[in-house]
């Protein structure tokens, strides 16, 4: 592993790289197109980490957190490319260069690439993970409540579009774990960043039927991630949209949640051009 973070495709022959059943993958059929996200299972960290965790610096062995990057790298068999995620709307394209050693770290909260080989991926412990396909491109997108605000699945979208040649209802979109909306409180203010006025969801019950941000007792309200970013990207002309089913918070035997859990490891989605 680099001083950047980058884990290189060296693995030690005893790591074995085929525990990645649980993972989950997007119900996608296009040529070329890889794509993946890890589960919690599958590695060989321990206690709270246990044990797939992906991300080093938050408390959990280093030497396990470099063997559960090794696993995903030899699974995944291409250059891996960590961004320094920041809960902004910032995206960044990905190149061959960004995957060698020593390569600086990109401080964005997406990606997208062009380049056969070269993985773009974010980790996640409760945020939303979204993956984008499309013909000759792929992107990946840290939808945090605040990047989603700002605009970040906006954002990659229109970069992907560029970089592809192509319209938004020629992406394939795939929304993985997140916290779901039987979880996920917050306050007044994540409504406001959203343009939602707290006082409009006192409406009556056949309204807040098709509410993303349901109110609850003391000036809180439950709010509907993946329901979000299906609106947004549904306004952007994304048609073909799938997953966002999976609550990170409640199948604590299946992911991470820094919510639920608070000191925790992360996960990783990723997605990239291949044979």
């Amino acid at each position: 592993m680099t001083s950047s973070g980058r884990v290189q495709l060296l693995v030690p022959l005893h790591i074995p790289v085929t525990s990645d059943s649980d993972w989950l993958r997007p119900d996608w059929h296009l040529d070329g197109v890889h794509a993946l996200m890890t589960t919690r299972r599958g590695g060989v960290s321990t206690g709270a980490f246990e044990s797939m965790n992906l991300r080093d610096g938050l408390g959990d062995d280093a030497l396990a957190v470099a063997q559960n990057q090794a696993r995903l790298a030899a699974i995944v068999g291409a250059s891996m490319v960590r961004l320094n995620q920041v809960h902004g709307a910032r995206v960044v394209r990905l190149t061959r260069a960004d995957a060698a050693p020593g390569a600086s770290q990109h401080d964005a909260d997406a990606c997208v690439t062009t380049e056969q080989g070269v993985v773009c991926s974010i980790q996640v412990a409760d945020c939303l993970p979204v993956l984008f396909a499309a013909p000759g491109a792929v992107a990946a997108a840290h939808a945090g409540w605040r990047g989603l605000a700002a605009g970040v699945l906006e954002a990659t979208l229109s970069a992907l579009c560029d970089a592809s040649g192509c319209s938004p209802d020629q992406v394939a979109v795939w929304l993985g774990p997140c916290i779901g909306p039987r979880r996920f409180e917050v306050g007044a203010d994540v409504l406001q960043a959203f343009g939602v006025d707290p006082a409009a969801t006192m409406a009556p019950e056949a309204v807040l039927q098709t509410s993303r941000f349901v109110p609850r007792t003391s000036g809180k309200w439950l709010a509907d991630l993946p329901g979000l970013a299906r609106d947004r990207l549904s306004a952007l002309g994304a048609k073909n949209v799938s997953g966002g089913i999976w609550c990170t918070s409640e199948d604590a035997s299946r992911f991470f949640s820094f919510r639920r859990d608070g000191v925790t490891g992360r996960m990783v989605a990723a997605v990239w051009l291949g044979h």
